[in-house]
Formats: C-alpha cells, structure tokens, sequence
C-alpha cells in the first residue's frame, strides 16, 4: 500500500471515531445524541405537561403548608416570590421539609421519569437505573449560602456513565438557572486541573468564565445533561426565587462508582429477557 493510501485510511478512521456513528439507531435518536456529545446536554419540551403541573402542585402545597401561608396563585407567583415569606436563615428547613414530603410521594418518581423518557431512552437505554431520590434546589437572590461551585458529580463518588435530568419549576435564565462547561473547553481545561490543586473553586471558575454557558430553561422544558463535565450556579442576580429538581439516570448495566444499585440507584425499566436471564442456573450433574 501506498503512503499516500496509508494516509488516506488514518484519515477516514479518525474522521470515523471523531463523528459519532449511528449505527442503528432511529434518524431521530441519532440527531439528538449528536447534539448531546456535541453540546454536553440537550434541553427538550417535557413529555406529559399534566404530570409536572402535578409536581409542581405537590411541592408548592408543601411549601405552603411548611411556611403556613395560604398557597396563592398562580404557582408560578408563589414560587418566584418565595423569597418575600422566607429568608436564608429558614430556606434549608424549607428545602429539607418539601424534599422529604414530595419524595414520600409514590407517584412521584416515575412521574418525574414519564417527563423525559424518550429523551432518556434515546441517550442512555431502555434499561435503566434511577436514583432513589429526587433532589430539590431552592435559590434565593442575593443568597450565598446555597451555591454549588464549579464541579463535576464525577469528582465525587458518580460514574460518567450518569446523566443529570434537571427540571425547573419556574423560568430560569442567567444566574438563575446553572452553568455548564461546554465539552471541547472541558477537555482542555481538564488536562490543565493539576494546576489547580492549591487554589480555590474560585480561582477555577475565573478560569473557566469565559467559556461557561449558561442554560436558559423555560417552565415546561427539561434539561439533560453530562455529569461528567464541569458545572455548578453563581449568586442568584435575578429578582426572582429558583426552583429546580433533579435526579440520575444511568444504563441499568453500564459501570457503577461509589454510588452503588440497591444505594443510591434502584432498576426502574428492566426488560422480560433480562429478568429471567437473572433468574436462569445452569442445571448440574453433568460432571
């Protein structure tokens, strides 16, 4: 074979392994994990309107019934002005209260899942884990005590093989929504990490600044996105409250970290084929 001809393969293979392929995956499913690997998430509109209307029901009712205020409307009036009742002295026993009676709901986590899952089906699997419970963030403007600086779940105990779907409960844009390092400035800027380890989240964020994006997410869109990669908020600059939850998903079979199945993660869509491989034994007595 020719130099020429051995340049030309090298080329066709990297151009192979640098576009992901589609293999046999519907047009549709292709497209969307296209922009997935390219953007680092996707934002879609949710799947069953009157499910998150009814999630957003149950936490303002708690919310309510915990500030003992009658819960006006419309909802989205009282969330974004939550911060008129309640102030960051009180807002961790809000968070708490609502959390862990919303979470007692036993519609709620397969509600939360039927809001996105052909976007997850089509970006993880049909066979699934879920975390067990789904997390609530409240951010007040001007609070500083609810920040999550700049950081990846993997840096603590997640596998990569995670998606975070993250639902806002109000418009959320700017400083009131999150940040995420877009994949390409991420790879760059994790080969650099190591010059960062005697400085602060801070410092690490100055550096990342330019290149941040903030996601603008409307009520009644959902947001899924790539753990893996650098993310986190800033101080709440907007006029408004923010609320937002979310929760894991990962490929029922794919690897674990320190948060483990049957812990952190419970199967959610296990398929006919698979529970009686499961159950199968090889019969004995044969030696």
């Amino acid at each position: 074979m020719s130099v020429q001809a051995v340049l030309a393969a090298d080329q066709t293979t990297n151009e192979a392994l640098q576009s992901p392929p589609r293999g046999f995956l519907a047009a549709a499913d292709a497209a969307l994990g296209a922009r997935f690997i390219s953007d680092g998430y996707v934002i879609q509109p949710v799947e069953d309107a009157a499910l998150l209307e009814r999630i957003r029901a149950a936490v303002t009712s708690q919310a309510a019934r915990h500030l003992g205020i009658p819960e006006s409307r419309p909802a989205d009036t009282f969330l974004n002005t939550i911060h008129t009742k309640v102030g960051a002295a009180e807002l961790n026993a809000l968070r708490l209260a609502v959390h862990g009676a919303v979470n007692a709901s036993p519609w709620l986590r397969e509600a939360y899942f039927s809001l996105a899952r052909r976007t997850i089906e089509a970006l993880v699997g049909n066979e699934l884990a879920m975390q067990r419970r789904v997390n609530l963030s409240i951010q007040l403007p001007g609070d500083d005590s609810s920040l999550l600086p700049v950081h990846t779940d993997v840096w603590s105990g997640d596998s990569p093989f995670e998606v975070v779907v993250w639902l806002p409960l109000v418009d959320c844009f700017r400083t009131k929504s999150m940040f995420l390092l877009p994949p390409v400035p991420d790879r760059a800027m994790s080969a650099r990490l190591h010059e960062f380890a005697d400085r602060s989240a801070e410092d690490l964020f100055r550096a990342i600044e330019p290149d941040v994006q903030w996601l603008d997410i409307r009520f009644g869109e959902v947001l899924v996105f790539a753990q893996s990669l650098m993310h986190g908020n800033r101080v709440n600059a907007e006029a408004d409250t923010r609320w937002s939850l979310n929760c894991r998903f990962k490929s029922l079979f794919s690897p674990y970290a320190d948060k483990r199945l049957g812990d952190f993660f419970e199967p959610i869509t296990v398929r006919p084929a698979t529970r009686i491989a499961m159950d199968y034994r090889l019969p004995g007595g044969f030696e």
